[in-house]
């Protein structure tokens, strides 16, 4: 659960911070021997309890964060909670798998204990999205939200963290830092009782969990092309580009950041995209918001998220109150020219062409200098076309006929549905896909002898032993949770200790607590020793 100091500073003491470690430590080790039914009811009851309050938490960032669409939100917390289960609900993470026709059996082992850092832009539904993707594993995790957002985020954690223990998993399972700071996120992210960092964030964020010494998932910045070709459907090409573009108020980092048009329906273009709630600014108006958009060569970051009505008005210029999005009429596009790069706000650059060879510069030329290995977007009825821009941008996701936001994200098309982009050799980062529960376990494999004479093992209705050196939740609920940094023993603020069920005996129970303490107090003492 959530963890603050009993002194007048809040946050974690670095003491109370390997202790939330260490507990955490404990919880995975616990939660490793569970079977994949009782992972499974584990995640249910966390995806269901968050999908409840996902209009709540929606709201709520929105309300800490300034920035943002509340209704698309509530729309995000659903697909990383329920629609995110649903996904992988027929994916087994615990189970051993036999491969008869290459004489394999493979056996699923989790990382362990996963740090996982949020971003402000896509605050609790980051936190569902990590949390039930490590729980899915048989993964303990530690969450860090941004500051921007850490209240909404600190109760989402607890909220989804109580759902877990109710359905048996460990207590510990789920924890959260209330009051970030970088000293501690430092001492964490170092700490080798880490096994995995899965940070989502800005670049800087991101290297220092590459350069911690731990094993870690990073991405690195979009800066979408959104080519529209002369074969495409102009009409519905510009219902999606635009509608993708005002998701969210262009949080995500997969939102198209320019449109460029092939000349032969471009006209077309800007007049549907203008249909949809799209405003053209004139060349005066343009340079105006360029200015505003980024003082001194800098993203001003309190656009982030605006409103384009908002934007506008704090930049002084008039649109329709029904503006979605910004159109800016790009004169070039280069490293040196702002308003063709990042542009995490409902501002969106057009930029025309005259032919498919010069669309496809223009879109390498995007993401020379940001974008590398994240996304793109392409609107077009010819596979040819849709071969040749996905063979030649140094992009990992190209999606077609579909909003970037969401499509590259992996919720409109069948895509992994996810909160983290991987980037990777082209953006720096060690994982090239949309990052799952597929990326937070990993495989022993037994391997026999290819030769013919040797033959396979027979593994049908064999099952994996279970340890007998770390306890387990049998059916009924026995609560393991004791005192840890000097507080309550009981899990749950408020809620007296659960009573455990009719097999356990308190004799039972009090021997158990007392060999996990004993467990725990020598692995603390050995870090204060340095010998851990």
């Amino acid at each position: 659960m959530a963890e603050t100091t009993d002194d007048t500073t809040p946050g974690l003491s670095p003491h109370r911070a390997a202790q939330m470690v260490e507990k955490a430590r404990w919880a995975a080790a616990s939660y490793a021997t569970y079977s994949r039914r009782e992972v499974m009811r584990v995640a249910e009851a966390v995806a269901g309890a968050a999908a409840r309050e996902a209009r709540r938490y929606a709201d709520w960032a929105v309300e800490e964060t300034g920035f943002g669409n509340a209704d698309h939100k509530e729309l995000k917390n659903r697909l990383c909670s329920t629609g995110l289960l649903e996904h992988y609900r027929d994916h087994d993470y615990v189970d051993f798998r036999v491969e008869p026709d290459t004489k394999t059996v493979a056996i699923p082992k989790p990382a362990g204990v996963i740090f996982a850092l949020t971003p402000s832009t896509n605050p609790v539904c980051s936190v569902f999205y990590k949390t039930l993707i490590a729980l899915m594993t048989r993964n303990a995790i530690v969450i860090s939200p941004h500051p921007a957002a850490k209240a909404c985020c600190a109760d989402a954690a607890r909220l989804i963290a109580r759902a877990a223990e109710e359905a048996g998993a460990p207590d510990g399972i789920v924890q959260v830092i209330d009051e970030p700071s970088l000293p501690i996120i430092d001492a964490i992210m170092t700490s080798d009782r880490i096994d995995l960092i899965l940070a989502t964030g800005g670049t800087p964020m991101v290297r220092a969990a590459y350069s911690s010494g731990n094993p870690a998932i990073g991405v690195g910045p979009g800066n979408n092309p959104a080519y529209v070709d002369e074969s495409a459907d102009v009409a519905k090409a510009a219902e999606r580009i635009a509608g993708s573009k005002a998701f969210d108020n262009s949080i995500l980092c997969t939102n198209e950041s320019a449109v460029i048009a092939h000349s032969a329906i471009a006209g077309r273009l800007a007049s549907e995209l203008a249909r949809q709630g799209c405003h053209m600014l004139s060349e005066e108006e343009r340079d105006r918001l360029e200015e505003h958009l980024f003082p001194n060569g800098k993203f001003n970051i309190s656009l982030l998220g605006r409103p384009a009505t908002a934007i506008a008005e704090s930049a002084g210029i008039r649109v329709p109150r029904n503006t979605r999005v910004l159109l800016v009429p790009l004169e070039r596009i280069g490293d040196d020219y702002r308003l063709s790069r990042e542009k995490l706000a409902p501002v969106l650059g057009f930029y025309e062409v005259a032919s498919r060879e010069a669309a496809l510069t223009a879109a390498k030329a995007m993401v020379r200098r940001s974008g590398a290995g994240h996304s793109a977007a392409i609107h077009t009825q010819d596979e040819a076309v849709v071969l040749r821009f996905a063979a030649e941008l140094p992009v990992l996701r190209v999606a077609v006929n579909v909003g970037c936001s969401t499509g590259a994200a992996g919720f409109d098309t069948w895509l992994a549905p996810t909160m983290t982009i991987g980037t990777g050799y082209f953006g720096r980062s060690s994982v090239s896909e949309n990052v799952g529960p597929q990326h937070l376990v990993q495989w022993t494999r037994i391997a026999y002898n290819k030769a013919d004479d040797v033959a396979f093992g027979s593994y049908g209705g064999l099952s994996l032993p279970e340890p007998a050196t770390r306890p387990r939740l049998p059916e009924g609920r026995i609560d393991y949770s004791f005192d840890w940094v000097g507080g309550r023993a009981s899990a749950i603020a408020g809620e007296a200790p659960r009573p455990a069920p009719p097999s356990a005996t308190d004799t039972d129970m009090d021997a158990l607590k007392a060999e996990i303490r004993q467990l725990i107090a020598e692995e603390l003492r050995a870090i204060r020793r340095g010998e851990a």
